[in-house]
């Protein structure tokens, strides 16, 4: 009998344990509330839109009639393709589209090769003056590029240069190879140099070494260089407009001959500029899975 009111007796006072007296589960470090993952996910959606809206903008601007920008019910009402089709067969827009590809492509190409083999020079070699080459790379990227303009249209005039595929090419590669030369040497800091010591005892030569050896490791910083060297190349607008002619007008260039003062065509105007961002955005597409390894392991070493 006693034993039996024990054993009613205890889960009754268990039962009876107030529920303040149990642990409290305490939020990780890496746990948010409520109000702060709304919060994050709200800042989030909006500084979105507040980057896409100009881009949708004018994908919208583009779509419509002439002169309909500020009615934008008539942009709804004749949405087409018109101003796409017009300005590939009436405008010099095809053949800004072959320059710009020349100088982009002969950028990229010239600045990958420079910037990979300087920053392979100076991370695996010492030589005198390799640390000066470094920090004068440096000290080129403080300098705006309108700061340049009338030393190298001095010197592109000096060389017969001015008005050439190979002037401006150069002018670019002044811009791009000094941060890709920088973020290389970085990314060369990673790859252990047993590779290159291996590569010695099987008979290579120096150069031997880096395009059989470390190219193949360094394809990520490689990507992220003719990415940069790619842009610099595509958009800029100063250097094109003071060192080429008409005929030989880039697409940021000759996007601008579409808003004269008088009367601006923003019809044109809205669809070249989509066409231009289409190239920039393959591209982006083809070396996205390497740009971020690529910059974080440029960047863990100097």
């Amino acid at each position: 009998m006693t034993a039996a009111t024990h054993e009613t007796a205890a889960p009754a006072r268990s039962a009876a344990q107030p529920a303040a007296a149990r642990p409290r589960r305490v939020r990780g470090r890496e746990e948010r509330s409520l109000g702060a993952s709304v919060a994050l996910h709200g800042t989030l959606i909006l500084a979105t839109v507040i980057a896409a809206f100009p881009v949708v903008w004018i994908l919208f601007i583009s779509l419509g009639p002439k002169n309909a920008w500020q009615q934008p019910s008539e942009v709804l009402k004749n949405l087409s393709l018109h101003n796409y089709s017009d300005v590939l067969t009436h405008s010099d827009l095809p053949k800004w589209f072959l320059n710009t590809v020349v100088v982009a492509g002969g950028t990229t190409v010239l600045g990958v090769f420079l910037a990979s083999t300087a920053g392979y020079a100076v991370s695996r070699m010492r030589f005198p003056g390799s640390r000066q080459l470094m920090w004068t790379f440096l000290v080129t990227q403080m300098f705006p590029s309108i700061v340049l303009i009338v030393p190298l249209y001095l010197l592109m005039s000096d060389l017969n240069l001015l008005d050439n595929y190979l002037g401006l090419i150069l002018a670019y590669a002044t811009t791009a190879v000094p941060f890709c030369a920088w973020m290389m040497k970085g990314y060369f800091d990673t790859i252990p140099k047993e590779i290159d010591e291996a590569g010695r005892v099987d008979g290579l030569t120096p150069f031997g070494t880096f395009w059989r050896l470390i190219v193949p490791l360094a394809k990520p910083g490689l990507a992220v260089t003719a990415f940069y060297s790619f842009l610099t190349a595509w958009g800029e607008v100063a250097y094109a407009t003071q060192f080429m002619q008409s005929d030989h007008y880039t697409l940021a260039v000759g996007i601008r001959t579409f808003a004269q003062d008088q009367r601006p065509d923003w019809a044109w105007t809205s669809a070249t500029a989509i066409i231009i961002t289409i190239p920039a955005a393959l591209v982006f597409m083809l070396v996205q899975r390497s740009l971020v390894s690529g910059l974080t392991a440029g960047g863990t070493k100097s």
